[in-house]
């Protein structure tokens, strides 16, 4: 067992840092913006909530931050109360957050100087796979602090990996996302052309899924996709955020993004139509309307 804190209890926090309590057996303080988040979770899972960042950290062997952006994170971190504050020598940072792979080298560098360590380690599976423990975890940093903390993560995840030094765990979630754009506008696409053309689309997907145009996605989204439903993960706003991310380190690095740059332009419309928190597969709603 190991003495935890948590920072951030989201959608994707509050059910990861419940695992680590839970499944993993460990000794878990959180922190929340509104207080009252981190209540109603110590009531429900056990633990102590904190008053600040800092205070959570006191003490604790790993440190987690799950929040919205770097502005956000540079906040609970380096800011005032942040949780390098109250962190000891030798605890290690593990950052769940999707943020640029900048702000990681950054806090890689602070953590250097505080005798502490640095993993960043955004995830992937949405919200479903934060409450059933099954996220995809991307990690940047030291080998021998990864295999450290590894046996902490696995508390909340099915695959778990190395990608390189500090930065290296962002620019995979990047990787992940652009994947995903293409995917679902693709997707959008195939199921607007079925109805258009006629077809049954659940009889088509049950074929089409079982060869090469399968994918998550399809799987898991194409049935409330044809029923127009939009409720099911994964906001608008925040894939926005993302692309808007992956688009930065594009133009810094020289990559050509044209489908990424294109979709990014597409949600832009779904939030204009009103679908700011509908899940990445509306999509479709903008062809249909």
């Amino acid at each position: 067992m190991a003495k935890v804190a948590f920072i951030g209890l989201g959608v994707m926090g509050y059910p990861m840092a419940g695992h680590l309590k839970v499944k993993g057996g460990h000794d878990v303080t959180v922190y929340n913006r509104t207080s009252a988040k981190a209540e109603d979770w110590v009531s429900r899972f056990g633990g102590k909530s904190a008053a600040t960042p800092a205070a959570a950290a006191e003490g604790a062997d790993f440190v987690f931050t799950c929040v919205g952006n770097d502005d956000d994170l540079r906040s609970v971190t380096t800011g005032k109360d942040g949780v390098f504050q109250g962190m000891k020598a030798g605890a290690v940072l593990i950052d769940n957050t999707t943020a640029s792979a900048e702000v990681a080298r950054e806090l890689d560098e602070a953590a250097t100087a505080k005798r502490c360590h640095f993993i960043d380690a955004p995830v992937s599976g949405g919200q479903a796979g934060a409450e059933n423990g099954v996220l995809t975890v991307m990690c940047g940093g030291d080998e021998a602090v990864f295999e450290k903390a590894r046996p902490v993560i696995d508390a909340y995840a099915r695959m778990v990996g190395l990608m390189g030094p500090a930065g290296a765990g962002q620019l995979t979630k990047m990787m992940n996302q652009i994947c995903i754009a293409g995917l679902v506008q693709g997707l959008a696409e195939a199921v607007h052309f079925g109805k258009k053309a006629g077809l049954d689309i659940e009889k088509v997907v049950e074929v089409i899924s079982k060869g090469a145009a399968g994918s998550w996605q399809m799987e898991n989204r194409h049935k409330t996709m044809n029923q127009g439903k939009y409720d099911f993960g994964f906001a608008v706003d925040w894939m926005r955020k993302d692309l808007d991310i992956v688009l930065t380190e594009a133009r810094r690095n020289g990559a050509k993004l044209p489908v990424t740059a294109l979709v990014d332009q597409f949600y832009a419309e779904v939030q204009a139509m009103g679908g700011k928190r509908w899940d990445t597969s509306s999509l479709l709603a903008r062809l249909e309307r």
